[in-house]
């Protein structure tokens, strides 16, 4: 992080808006989509939908979203439901996608966003939102 703000501190002042612009296009583009699966998700009764913005903990991604299916059915349903939805609203297809096979675990993996759905056995085993929240205390 510091070495950014030294770099950005050597480039002009327009390159430095024109980068931050773009950062800013970006994250917004990723919420709207976030938006989209979310709405898809409470549509086909996800449980517990929980979005974290995880850009300060990596760069696999700048949005997590988890939620719990009732069944392997369910978590399949969810997965189609998120995939058409994205691919209707925005032509967007998963670059990955995992755990179609078992069903207890499915990752659509979008790039900037990536959905996990689990069984709930498997979302308190992995508890996933301690390790990726951001601690806004710090």
């Amino acid at each position: 992080m510091k070495e950014n703000d030294a770099l950005k501190k050597d480039q002009p002042a327009d390159e430095q808006s024109a980068e931050e612009h773009a950062e800013r296009m970006k994250l917004d583009e990723a919420d709207q989509l976030t938006a989209i699966v979310v709405n898809a998700l409470e549509e086909k009764k996800a449980i517990n939908v929980d979005v974290m913005k995880v850009t300060a903990k990596t760069t696999l991604a700048d949005i997590f979203v988890v939620a719990t299916g009732t069944s392997s059915t369910h978590i399949k349903t969810l997965a189609d439901y998120v995939e058409e939805k994205l691919k209707e609203v925005h032509d967007l297809r998963p670059n990955h996608t995992e755990g179609l096979e078992s069903r207890n675990w499915v990752l659509l993996d979008y790039g900037d966003i990536v959905v996990h759905l689990m069984l709930e056995e498997d979302r308190q085993f992995y508890n996933l939102e301690s390790l990726w929240r951001v601690d806004t205390h710090r």
